[in-house]
């Protein structure tokens, strides 16, 4: 039971159960995530006679452990939902924390909070004055102003026309949110540039970015990205059933 739930949590980041199973989960699959970060074969193995199926371990070390590299421990979250009819058992939500977008996206947007104070008289006074002054600023000076805008605009419109939209390098198998942050900031930021790119180039990309991309090989992923460049999908995605972690078995 706890490891088709571990393969679930994997697969979807997040699972509705009850308080008892999430609790004991926690203490089951924790371990598996931080096993993760050592992507090598032994871990890999270990992992698996855990989960015993093949699409929870390569979703765990593809995609899961780039994500939770920097995180030292507390992968999971419990929420709780409250009583369930019928047997009355507690339920919550049991998900990945560093999967869930909204949430970080409210703690990084977060204003900061600002004390008021009601003895505003003078400050009433300073916004009114500040107000009448950029009126008239602006019935003054309103032309050159909008002149200016449209000035500044220009560049903005040329860049995005010159823009050339990047391809999605997570395709390529072996690859994770973080490596392809890395090799997009590298300028390798399309199925063709990541082609004619040779591993060791690429070893050596991964190697400035640090530490903890050391374990992932890189010899597949131009011969991958060359598939992808060139639209032959089902023969990329034959092969990449072929390989394990974007390694040649």
């Amino acid at each position: 039971m706890l490891s088709n739930m571990a393969g679930s949590l994997i697969l979807h980041k997040r699972i509705e159960t009850t308080v008892a199973k999430a609790k004991a989960l926690r203490k089951y699959v924790e371990p598996l995530l931080t096993k993760s970060k050592d992507d090598s074969t032994h871990s890999r193995r270990v992992v698996f006679s855990y989960l015993r199926d093949k699409e929870p371990v390569k979703e765990l070390f593809n995609v899961v452990a780039d994500k939770i590299a920097d995180r030292p421990g507390g992968y999971t979250r419990i929420v709780k939902l409250g009583t369930r009819q019928g047997d009355a058992a507690d339920v919550c939500i049991m998900e990945l924390v560093d999967f869930n977008e909204t949430m970080l996206l409210a703690t990084a947007e977060k204003p900061a909070k600002t004390r008021r104070s009601r003895r505003g008289g003078g400050k009433k006074a300073d916004s009114a004055e500040t107000t009448e002054a950029k009126a008239s600023s602006e019935t003054k000076e309103g032309t050159p102003a909008v002149v200016e805008e449209t000035t500044k605009a220009e560049p903005v419109a040329v860049q995005e026309e010159n823009a050339v939209e990047a391809d999605d390098l997570e395709k390529v198998e072996g690859i994770g949110p973080k490596i392809a942050e890395v090799l997009t900031e590298a300028g390798v930021d399309t199925f063709a540039k990541l082609a004619d790119s040779t591993p060791e180039t690429i070893r050596e990309i991964l190697d400035q970015a640090g530490s903890q991309f050391a374990s992932h090989d890189p010899a597949t992923w131009p011969q991958q990205a060359k598939l992808a460049a060139d639209g032959k999908w089902d023969e990329l995605k034959a092969w990449q059933d072929e390989l394990d972690g974007g390694r040649e078995n």
